[in-house]
């Protein structure tokens, strides 16, 4: 065969080779990719296209399932609204009532949005506490995107401390177990999980409760893992309020923003309301607390405590909430050692309960000494406020 018949032929041949390679070889590439997830055990599930996965939830549900139960989303099942979405009671065939925190179809096209929605999802598939609402499953699918969440029978702790009636229910025993699962909640998160997590977002709306008026974290569109070995950029997060001072100033974002936030929360929870004008005032001249009470700012629809032991409780509890609320972000205690404190409850009074200041409990002897290592820095690059919240409808 001449030569110059050979090379037109190996040309063709290897043209032919390339675009049958363009096109079998994605087709490979992702045969592989499944191969390997199903490998790993955690395929995510997906029907017609979209994504669909169920977690730890007993029964299976089908998009359409969800769609019947909300009336495909009908107004009359929306029970509130989050930081990026609504939130709809669905009750589902098998009996089971869920809440599921829909993404608006808006919102769903916003990059920002739809990031934070996939960080909720990664973020609860990694942690379980029991005081952190359960993720029973998620939907990704072309017409709307859904978490599908543990159901809170008496929703946020900021519209049950709003309502005379129910605040009346949680009474200073309950009060204090509600600062404690909160307590508990972000000590697993700072402390106990394989990444440290900020939750960056804590307040009397992202506190729900449930029937037997126990606390859980919920709402983690905002919060990010702490990696100790590199550098963790992020935007300004939080609502307002709740926020330390220090992000005015600095960006610098570490663990004891979430401790700030906490004591704002425990305090909220002993006095009923949030407390705007003691946060001024401890910023501004802590001094003029010495003739502030503790059983002056206490909630006054309840009747003050008799017990000696539940007075006790909530010395503690307003001890720890202050000394989170100390101006210098080291000085505060970490959540591991607030959740501890909180359970021992072992410091006697030295006074008589109308008798003490909130001057004596900021500076009180309660050592607030770190016994664990301060977690990494978060540098955060200042932005745009982007506030959070969970609303009940009335």
């Amino acid at each position: 065969m001449h030569l110059d018949t050979i090379i037109p032929i190996a040309m063709c041949l290897a043209i032919f080779i390339a675009l049958i390679s363009f096109i079998v070889l994605p087709y490979i590439n992702m045969f592989l990719k499944d191969s390997a997830t199903s490998k790993e055990g955690d395929p995510i599930p997906t029907k017609n296209g979209d994504i669909f996965s169920i977690l730890n939830f007993d029964g299976r549900i089908a998009y359409e399932d969800i769609i019947k139960a909300t009336e495909d989303f009908d107004i009359r099942y929306c029970i509130g609204t989050s930081s990026y979405g609504s939130v709809y009671r669905a009750q589902l065939p098998n009996g089971k009532v869920v809440a599921l925190k829909k993404l608006h179809q808006r919102e769903a096209q916003e990059p920002a949005f739809y990031k934070s929605f996939r960080n909720e999802v990664k973020m609860l598939t990694e942690i379980r506490h029991k005081n952190i609402v359960k993720l029973h499953g998620f939907c990704l699918h072309r017409r709307c995107k859904f978490l599908i969440y543990q159901y809170m029978e008496r929703g946020s702790l900021i519209c049950v401390l709003r309502n005379d009636d129910e605040a009346v229910e949680l009474e200073w025993n309950i009060r204090v177990n509600v600062i404690t699962n909160i307590s508990h909640a972000l000590s697993y998160l700072h402390h106990d999980c394989i990444r440290p997590i900020l939750d960056r977002d804590i307040s009397s709306k992202n506190i729900l409760l449930n029937l037997k008026l126990e606390a859980f974290v919920f709402d983690f569109g905002n919060s990010r893992f702490l990696d100790p070995y590199s550098s963790n950029h992020t935007v300004f997060a939080g609502t307002y309020g709740y926020i330390a001072p220090e992000l005015t100033y600095t960006i610098d974002v570490t663990e004891k923003c979430d401790v700030y936030s906490f004591g704002v929360v425990a305090l909220e929870v002993l006095m009923g309301t949030h407390p705007g004008e003691l946060l001024t005032s401890l910023s501004s001249s802590p001094s003029s607390l010495q003739n502030v009470m503790l059983s002056d700012i206490l909630d006054t629809r309840l009747l003050p405590p008799r017990s000696k032991n539940l007075t006790l409780n909530i010395v503690v509890a307003a001890t720890l909430a202050l000394g989170c609320l100390r101006a210098k972000p080291k000085s505060r205690p970490t959540m591991k050692f607030v959740s501890q404190q909180l359970v021992a409850c072992q410091r006697p009074l030295l006074k008589s309960f109308p008798a003490i200041s909130l001057l004596e409990l900021l500076n009180s002897e309660l050592e607030m000494e770190n016994e664990i290592e301060p977690l990494p820095k978060l540098s955060s690059r200042p932005a745009e406020y982007h506030g959070s919240s969970f609303k009940q409808n009335p």
